[in-house]
């Protein structure tokens, strides 16, 4: 089996979905959406190509290291994400050519379901219990919301204030018995971080995420010491070496992305790694229906996978839904909180394909925010 051609769709609202064909007429999808980035991704792919045509698709590691290393620069968010695509995809052709699911490939199901939760809020929080409210009809037992909007350098009383207020709203329409996690997203400096934290504590969120923006990632350790909470990072770290610093710091969940961090492959090895600090994983995804089956695929199989993200209703979603481009959506559909254990082949899902392509003429060309302070200084968003 060879693979003969490589494509790319990028496809609304945000996505960037690889497609690889081979002579036997297996096709492999992945994912290698990175938001705000994917138009260079696409190009990445484009290039990386090169070292997959003509090639046998079921040599995966040899490809991954190949496709990583075969360039004298490497890393980075648009490599990792333009090998994460063709990693899913290759690993979609194997479990279709031995007619098995991916996790199967990965040594069988630890797990007959996985938790997930859904987004609320928005990039501002707000109206939180009523947003909730709908994420538990829809059979959801957890959530995550951001801690606030843009936050100034050295949080004032009023802004720790609403970080409070908001997350108090979400615990009192949650109970006892669900879960809301609580996503800084490296908005906040390590001194107002430890501050909420300890503001927060009684509240018991399930973890607070990205604390610190990942270049200060050698600073995550002073939070971990200071906090009953869980700490979680990940999402902006792209290799088991950019998680070693942190899980030695401490964290207590781990959440790579598998469009980003160099697909199925690399987040194996990166669960493997953190089960050594006893850390669990939380994948990142608010991405789309690839990226998620990646993300699942890979949480059957993982011992220490804790919950799973999904984007299913997502305030980024303009234009298009995450089941949108998938022709049976009943493999994604939520039963009591999760979803139950993909049986298809490959990463266990039927692509749209005509959907597909007639999405990729329209495009997208999506960009996150750029904020700033009122004093005209740039902000994190």
């Amino acid at each position: 089996m060879k693979i003969t051609r490589i494509e790319t769709f990028l496809v609304p609202p945000r996505w960037l979905f690889v497609r690889l064909e081979t002579d036997t007429g297996i096709v492999g999808w992945g994912e290698a959406t990175c938001e705000g980035r994917s138009e260079t991704v696409r190009t990445a792919v484009d290039q990386l190509s090169e070292l997959l045509l003509g090639e046998d698709p079921l040599r995966i590691e040899d490809h991954w290291q190949v496709l990583t290393k075969g360039s004298f620069y490497r890393g980075g968010p648009i490599l990792a994400s333009a090998v994460a695509g063709l990693d899913q995809a290759l690993w979609d052709i194997a479990g279709k050519h031995f007619d098995a699911p991916v996790h199967q490939l990965l040594g069988g199901p630890v797990r007959d379901r996985i938790r997930v939760y859904g987004w609320v809020g928005g990039d501002e929080p707000d109206e939180v219990a009523d947003q909730i409210a709908a994420q538990l009809e829809v059979g959801l037992t957890a959530v995550k919301m951001n801690a606030s909007g843009k936050m100034s350098p050295h949080g004032s009383v009023s802004e720790l204030d609403g970080v409070v207020r908001r997350v108090a709203a979400a615990r009192e329409v949650l109970g006892p018995d669900r879960d809301v996690a609580v996503d800084f997203h490296g908005r906040f400096t390590l001194a107002t971080a430890r501050r909420v934290a300890s503001l927060l504590d009684e509240l018991h969120p399930f973890f607070l995420e990205e604390p610190v923006v990942p270049e200060n990632s050698h600073l995550i350790g002073r939070l971990t010491e200071s906090t009953t909470i869980p700490v979680a990072t990940g999402e902006r770290l792209y290799s088991r070496q950019e998680f070693l610093p942190v899980l030695q710091a401490g964290i207590a969940v781990a959440q790579p992305d598998l469009s980003h961090a160099g697909g199925i492959t690399e987040v194996r090895k990166i669960a493997a790694l953190a089960e050594t600090f006893d850390v669990q994983l939380a994948p990142h995804c608010p991405l789309g229906p690839l990226a998620l089956a990646a993300c699942l695929q890979v949480g059957f199989s993982t011992p220490n996978y804790l919950i799973q993200e999904q984007s299913i209703g997502i305030h980024y979603n303009q234009g298009a839904e995450v089941l949108d481009y998938v022709l049976d959506k009943t493999p994604l559909r939520f039963v009591d909180g999760s979803i139950e254990r993909l049986t298809g082949p490959g990463l266990g899902l039927e692509i749209d394909e005509a959907a597909v392509r007639d999405a990729d003429r329209r495009g997208h060309a999506w960009r996150g925010p750029v904020w700033r302070h009122p004093d005209g200084a740039f902000a994190e968003w």
